[in-house]
């Protein structure tokens, strides 16, 4: 094994000294009572931060929203299921590379090939520049939203119809519980639509230099709705305008962002105490983000029903849900989408990056444990939980197309404006993770596919390789971005997640790392249902981002032939 594949930069920095005392704590860890053992454990994690910066984003939260909003706590139980599944596929990962301290770029390509490994690096780039775009545009309109509160007016949405016709968007609440239906707040609802259909009337209309033109102000959400539909059939979409206040807005939101990305993630490269730096700051981070969404569903305690809450984690009403084959396929796309691609490119280089190695075996575990598993699970838990006490949630029925920020607009039904504030804030606070957690993994992932020496400075520029998501705070992508993304990225998952399995039982590589007897046989048969959920996930994804929108037909064909096999009904009678 060439010296030039083992470790990072970042781990010359740490001390071997205090390396050497670090481990014979953690020896002396193992047998201290177990509040003892978790909070010695918890003070030396580090890589999990990085996990949870990257999958606490805008896919997670609009997932969360969209379960939650849809059948209220009965899908709880998915997303902690879903993340265990991931955190036992990257727990294999770690045993591999902290048995080896080899960098698994090159380790891997010599036992698998080199097509195999650059597609998974590739498919990590790709997906840390494209998935950046929808961070900063959660980022820039939680921030519009929160502008709006004040009375601001930021953006209008309209939908160009014929014969230089506009329909202009113009209603605040977007969903409305079934429950509301008392007179004074339904005149509240009603007073707050005229006032907005005005000022979208007055400012929107201007900015998006449509005066003259017969503009509608469409100010029921099923009006708007069909017309969308109607739209559609004609390939024609709804676009969003700015008005000067709400660009110039979204674009400082933006660069602040940024600027405070660079400057974490440059630290990160440089040495022992940048990499502490940026621990921290994820742990400010994620902590910040559990408390906005706490004080969410505590602001509805009083909504609160925590027996249907403990059901929900125990999956004692998925029954209800799981009775319709669109239901089944929404938990099966999130049981194999809590782990992207790119994260399990991040893992193993933030390993070397600590200078761990076999020693650290179990903290790794722990540190999966804690730092990854735990706040994904109670953010998403939270998220979905707020979608209820909210008011949000108003009886089964599948709401795919709800967004996270059309969510947080409803909760000051129930809650008041501090709920939809507070709402906001988190979500500002996932995206900021993802974003550092994006430049990161492309300062480590570049310079191995171009085979550069590691350096500080070549670690950070090529960390702002995704920076150029920036502009996702105003622009959306085009069509084709998303489609080959999602065919690309989700189709290298399970081969990546299969890569793993292979290494962590290649005997010939980690020796007797690979375990032995019972418990070696249930950790691989996790491993093998981990692989089958993230091969189900990117097929269904796949197929719903980048086989519909090009060939719908073909679409409704695999959809028509999988119901009719497997549930004995085609999609269309369902």
């Amino acid at each position: 094994m060439s010296d030039d594949s083992k470790g990072l930069p970042m781990t010359a920095k740490w001390d071997p000294e205090k390396l050497a005392q670090e481990i014979a704590q953690l020896e002396e860890l193992e047998q201290k009572p177990f509040f003892e053992k978790v909070s010695g454990y918890l003070r030396r994690s580090g890589p999990g931060l990085l996990q949870s910066g990257m999958t606490l984003g805008a896919g997670s939260a609009t997932a969360s929203v969209v379960a939650g909003a849809s059948f209220g706590y009965k899908l709880l139980w998915v997303q902690p299921l879903a993340m265990f599944l991931g955190v036992c596929m990257l727990a294999a990962l770690s045993n591999v590379v902290l048995t080896t301290q080899e960098r698994p770029y090159a380790g891997f390509a010599k036992r698998v090939g080199w097509i195999l490994v650059a597609l998974w690096a590739f498919g990590t780039l790709f997906a840390s520049v494209i998935w950046h775009f929808p961070q900063y545009t959660l980022a820039a309109g939680s921030v519009r939203d929160l502008a709006g509160m004040a009375g601001v007016t930021t953006s209008a949405e309209i939908l160009r119809g014929p014969k230089e016709t506009i329909g202009l968007k113009a209603f605040a609440k977007p969903v409305i519980a079934a429950d509301d239906t008392e007179a004074g707040k339904l005149a509240a609802a009603e007073k707050q639509k005229i006032a907005d259909a005005a000022a979208l009337k007055n400012a929107e209309a201007v900015a998006a230099g449509m005066t003259g033109v017969n503009t509608e102000l469409i100010t029921d959400r099923a009006v708007w709705d069909t017309a969308v539909a109607a739209g559609k059939e004609v390939k024609v979409a709804p676009e969003t305008y700015y008005t000067f206040f709400g660009r110039s807005l979204s674009y400082l939101t933006g660069l602040a962002i940024l600027c405070v990305s660079i400057v974490v993630v440059w630290s990160y490269g440089g040495s022992r105490r940048g990499v502490m730096i940026y621990e921290w700051f994820m742990r400010l981070i994620i902590a910040a983000v559990v408390l906005s969404f706490g004080l969410v569903c505590i602001c509805g305690i009083g909504k609160l029903d925590f027996m249907a809450v403990m059901r929900g984690f125990l999956a004692l009403d998925a029954g209800e849900v799981l009775k319709s084959p669109e239901n089944i396929v929404l938990v099966l796309g999130m049981l194999g989408a809590a782990v992207g691609i790119n994260m399990t490119f991040l893992y193993p280089y933030s390993l070397l990056a600590k200078g761990w190695g076999p020693h650290h075996r179990t903290l790794a575990k722990w540190d999966l444990g804690m730092s990854m598993f735990v706040p994904f699970s109670i953010v998403t838990s939270l998220i979905m939980i707020a979608m209820t006490v909210g008011g949000v949630y108003a009886g089964d029925a599948l709401r795919n197309n709800l967004q996270p920020l059309e969510a947080s607009a409803v909760l000051v039904n129930l809650i008041g404006p501090a709920g939809r504030v507070i709402f906001d804030l988190g979500l500002i606070g996932m995206a900021c993770g993802a974003i550092s957690a994006h430049m990161l993994v492309c300062g480590f992932t570049l310079p191995e596919m171009l085979r550069l020496k590691y350096t500080k400075w070549t670690f950070r520029l090529c960390a702002l390789l995704p920076t150029v998501g920036i502009f996702g705070v105003t622009y959306s992508l085009p069509f084709w971005f998303p489609v080959v993304a999602s065919a690309l990225c989700l189709t290298m998952l399970p081969i990546a997640y299969l890569i793993f399995l292979i290494m962590n039982n290649s005997r010939g590589y980690i020796g007797d790392a690979v375990g032995s007897g019972f418990r070696r046989v249930a950790f691989n048969t996790i491993l093998c249902v981990a692989l089958l959920m993230a091969t189900i996930g990117a097929s269904i994804t796949v197929k719903n981002k980048a086989i519909k929108p090009i060939a719908p037909e073909v679409a409704a064909w695999i959809d028509n032939t999988v119901y009719s096999l497997f549930f004995g009904t085609a999609e269309a009678e369902k």
